[in-house]
């Protein structure tokens, strides 16, 4: 027969709540809907903890670097697909942002909205066919663009937005990061993967030139750095792999170059779902030697109106 043992609860050594050190009291709890249902009554009435907590940071944090710190925004593809450049733009015509780092699926989407109007094809119905990713004009322009980058010593994004600029008819200029970020004089550099982006499989592509331009904006992103010392904030929006490799290997330039600048400054992931590398190579890593690292979880769409629409409210409150 076996013998259990009971552990005698009658023993247990119980402590007074007043002694117990609690995380939320009834000043961090959310606040019902009064008579003013403006932005900035929402914004206050959310509950001061965890992820409401974590965002409103954020925000603060951004709005106290215009104009005095970097803050450098690296996006994937769906953050510009879900609908967020005019938002991105107005951060940046608002002195917010002062460098723009896409991955190649948010150029090719961006430039898609600015120069034809329209984006994101159905993959599965064109893959069957083979016409995935073969849209004529896409590959045709973007790689003229980056092939005369190439030979006049531009980088991708430079390349990119200045041939939006210059060409003759634009769709939808107003619903473009690239052709906002040329107007208000940020910096955009674009790190493509090779093999990676539609743009690749088109006949017109130039395997040197993408290197060539993508390299020279690589080193573009680690010379704008050095500006989140003590204060910026960098913010990896929706690239699970790309982003946060080319940001650790910039920062790594940056640092050697720089006396170990920058530091101080907070970095944010901001997905819908956890990933290894954002964490580490944005959130973790990078702020072990000061600074804050957050992430933000949820739905681009949800997530980053609520972001830029904070900080608008607080530079529009200074």
């Amino acid at each position: 027969m076996t013998d259990y043992r009971e552990a005698d609860l009658s023993l247990l050594k119980t402590v007074p709540i007043a002694q117990r050190n609690n995380k939320v009291d009834a000043s961090l709890l959310a606040h019902l809907p009064g008579t003013d249902r403006s932005f900035a009554a929402f914004w206050k009435a959310l509950p001061d903890v965890l992820a409401a907590k974590d965002l409103r940071d954020v925000a603060h944090h951004m709005a106290s670097a215009a104009g005095r710190h970097g803050v450098v925004v690296m996006l994937g593809g769906h953050v510009i697909k879900v609908g967020l450049g005019p938002l991105l733009r107005e951060l940046g015509r608002r002195g917010v942002i002062t460098h723009l780092a896409l991955n190649g699926s948010a150029a090719i989407h961006d430039f898609e909205l600015a120069a034809y109007g329209g984006t994101s094809e159905d993959v599965a119905a064109g893959l069957a066919d083979g016409t995935f990713g073969m849209a004529e004009e896409t590959g045709r322009e973007m790689n003229a663009a980056v092939a005369a980058g190439a030979k006049s010593g531009k980088g991708m994004g430079e390349a990119l937005t200045d041939y939006l600029q210059g060409r003759a008819r634009l769709a939808s200029p107003q619903a473009s990061l690239l052709v906002g970020a040329a107007e208000q004089g940020i910096p955009v550099t674009v790190h493509a993967t090779i093999g990676a982006d539609i743009i690749h499989q088109h006949p017109t592509a130039d395997g040197a030139a993408l290197g060539a331009t993508s390299y020279r904006d690589f080193k573009r992103l680690a010379a704008s750095l050095p500006a989140l010392h003590q204060g910026g904030v960098v913010l990896n929006i929706g690239s699970a792999v790309v982003m946060p490799e080319v940001f650790l290997k910039a920062l790594t330039v940056a640092r050697n170059l720089n006396g170990g600048k920058p530091s101080g400054f907070m970095a944010c992931d901001c997905d819908m779902q956890r990933h290894y590398r954002p964490r580490v190579n944005v959130v973790e890593r990078p702020t072990l030697g000061g600074g804050r690292g957050v992430q933000l979880t949820g739905h681009h769409e949800i997530m980053i109106p609520l972001l830029a629409w904070a900080v608008l409210r607080e530079l529009e409150a200074r």
